[in-house]
C-alpha cells in the first residue's frame, strides 16, 4: 500500500502519461487531412451534432459541404477532393462506384430513410394542413427542391403526381436549388407552404407545422453512402463511415427526422 507522498507522485506521474498520450494523439490527428464529406442538403440540420461528436471520440477532424445531391455529384466527377460522398438518394452513389469514382472496394449502401412534409408558418391563414388543401386559391405558391438536381424535389413532384395536383399546383411551384432553400422560402413567407425534408422541418417546430405527404405517394427516399477515391484520407473516409452505420448514430437520426433503413 503506498504511503500518502508516494501515492502522490504515482498519481502526478499517471496524470502526466495521460496527458501526453492525448497530446500525442492529437498530434497524430492534426497531421492527418480532415475527412472531407459531400453531404446532401438534408442532413445540414442532423449533420453537424454528429461531427462533432465523432472528433470528440474519435480526434478526427471532419469538414462537410453541403448542397443538393446532384450538385454534389457534379463537383465530385469533376474533381472536388471530397472522401465521402452522403447522397439524399441510393442512384447518385451508385453512379459513383459505376463510373469509377468510389474509393476501391467501397460500395453504395444506404444509411437512413428520408421523410417528405407539407409545412407551413404558423403566421399564414392556412387552416388544416393536408396536400388537398394545394388545390386551393388560399395557397398562391408552393415550395419544393430542384426536381432534376434534389431527390426530396424528385418525391415532391411523385407525390404531387399520384395525388393528381400537378395541374392544379404547377403554376404555383417555387423551385428551390435545394432543399434547405426550399425550407427558407416557405419559412420566410416567399412561398405559401412548402414540400420539405422532415429533418428542414423539425428544426422549424417553433415557427410552422406539418404534416407528413402520404408515404405510398411516392418512392422511398433511400438515402445513401460511398467513400469516394478522391480524397486524401481513405482510412479516416473508413472509419466515418462504420461510424454512421452504427447502430447510436441510427438513433440521432431518427430523431432528428431520418427513419433506419428497413
Amino acid at each position: 500500500m503506498f504511503n500518502r507522498p508516494r501515492k502522490w507522485q504515482f498519481l502526478a506521474l499517471l496524470a502526466f502519461t495521460i496527458l501526453i498520450l492525448q497530446c500525442v494523439t492529437a498530434s497524430r490527428a492534426q497531421t492527418r487531412p480532415p475527412v472531407r464529406i459531400a453531404a446532401a442538403a438534408d442532413l445540414q440540420p442532423v449533420l453537424p451534432e454528429l461531427l462533432v461528436s465523432y472528433e470528440h471520440q474519435t480526434g478526427e477532424h471532419v469538414e462537410a459541404s453541403f448542397a443538393s445531391s446532384a450538385t454534389l455529384a457534379t463537383q465530385i466527377e469533376n474533381g472536388a477532393p471530397f472522401d465521402v460522398f452522403l447522397s439524399a438518394d441510393m442512384g447518385l452513389p451508385e453512379r459513383m462506384v459505376h463510373d469509377g469514382f468510389a474509393a476501391a472496394g467501397s460500395e453504395a449502401e444506404p444509411y437512413a430513410r428520408g421523410t417528405l412534409v407539407l409545412w407551413t408558418r404558423n403566421q399564414s391563414d392556412i387552416g388544416s394542413l393536408d396536400m388537398q388543401l394545394l388545390r386551393s386559391p388560399q395557397v398562391r405558391s408552393v415550395a419544393i427542391a430542384n426536381p432534376q438536381r434534389a431527390p426530396y424535389g424528385r418525391a415532391a413532384m411523385q407525390a404531387l403526381t399520384t395525388l393528381a395536383l400537378i395541374p392544379a399546383v404547377q403554376p404555383k411551384l417555387r423551385t428551390a436549388e435545394n432543399i434547405a432553400q426550399a425550407a427558407q422560402f416557405a419559412s420566410t413567407g416567399n412561398a405559401d407552404v412548402g414540400l420539405i425534408s422532415l429533418t428542414s422541418a423539425l428544426t422549424l417546430t417553433k415557427q410552422g407545422h406539418y404534416v407528413e405527404v402520404p408515404t405510398d405517394a411516392y418512392q422511398p427516399i433511400l438515402q445513401g453512402a460511398v467513400a469516394l477515391k478522391g480524397g486524401a484520407n481513405a482510412k479516416g473516409a473508413a472509419a466515418f463511415l462504420k461510424y454512421l452505420h452504427s447502430a447510436s448514430v441510427a438513433q440521432q437520426l431518427e430523431r432528428g427526422g431520418l427513419a433506419p433503413v428497413q
